[in-house]
């Protein structure tokens, strides 16, 4: 699909959710073949013509400005993610038809490692773009992980991936008390990713394989929804430590690419925090220290 389908399907889903009362619009009793808004209500909210607009959600208008797409995010109701999202995908530049090349593995820089060094008291993990791990000390392999091998993300054929994890495998399933949640953020971080990088193939290959083998992701995937969840609480079950409540920060380089830094903390004094300190003693994981083989000089 190329980047005009992917702005014309995110429009179409996100007119969709809208119904003529939320927004004020009479209905007058009348009974509607399908539900959401149509075309020309949506114009109207936005200040546009409607056949401009259906000409953009058909995808046969390629120039639309700052000004409409703002227009047209106020009558979506969409929040800053979303907004930022409808412009990303109506910037995006064409391709020409030619095939995507497979991009190299991401990497750790020295600065990113060192910076997950410095988290010796709480669990952390480094996740690349598509959410693969890069990246772990001991206590994020015994949060998140534990029953995976501790060194996989040194090698990057067997790196573990989260939204592979949080969706195919029931231990990460069972680890999550309010599992959908954690399920929608991670959808809606993948479809702000997707609108940064429609040619990764590598990434469109992980979104297909997860839309073929699990219904709740094809479900989520299909509604559009972005979200940019850099901080949530978490009740987690774990195997080991036993319930406790975790705030999940996610830290990005000031320039906005390349990996991010998963931190999961607790409340000092709270039986989460308790919890936390009993799984730094019973895990047992990698040094993040030591010169790896994949190291590099970007961050």
């Amino acid at each position: 699909m190329n980047e005009h389908g992917r702005l014309a399907d995110f429009l179409q889903a996100r007119r969709g959710l809208l119904r003529p009362e939320d927004v004020g619009l009479p209905t007058y009793g009348e009974r509607r073949r399908v539900p959401g808004l149509r075309r020309e209500e949506l114009a109207m909210l936005a200040g546009i013509s409607a056949p401009y607009y259906t000409r953009l959600e058909q995808g046969q208008s390629r120039n639309a400005s700052r000004e409409v797409l703002d227009a047209i995010a106020n009558a979506l109701r969409l929040d800053g993610s979303e907004r930022a999202h409808l412009h990303a995908l109506a910037r995006t530049p064409r391709r020409g038809g030619s095939s995507a090349k497979r991009p190299p593995a991401e990497r750790v820089g020295p600065a990113t490692r060192a910076l997950l060094a410095a988290f010796e008291n709480a669990p952390a993990i480094v996740l690349g773009r598509r959410t693969d791990v890069l990246a772990w000390n001991r206590q994020g392999h015994g949060l998140f992980a534990g029953h995976l091998d501790p060194e996989a993300p040194d090698v990057p054929a067997r790196r573990p991936n989260m939204a592979r994890l949080v969706f195919l495998d029931a231990h990460t399933r069972e680890l999550y008390a309010d599992w959908p949640a954690k399920a929608r953020a991670v959808v809606g971080n993948l479809r702000l990713t997707a609108g940064h990088h429609p040619d990764d193939p590598l990434l469109a290959g992980l979104i297909g394989e997860l839309t073929m083998n699990s219904p709740e992701f094809a479900a989520m995937w299909a509604d559009h929804r972005v979200l940019a969840c850099d901080v949530a609480d978490y009740e987690m079950r774990h195997p080991t430590v036993g319930t406790l409540t975790v705030t999940q920060q996610t830290l990005r380089s000031p320039e906005g690419d390349g990996p991010v830094l998963v931190v999961a903390t607790a409340d000092p004094g709270s039986p989460s925090a308790t919890a936390l300190t009993l799984l730094s003693h019973v895990t047992t994981g990698p040094e993040t220290t030591r010169p790896r083989h994949d190291t590099d000089t970007r961050t």
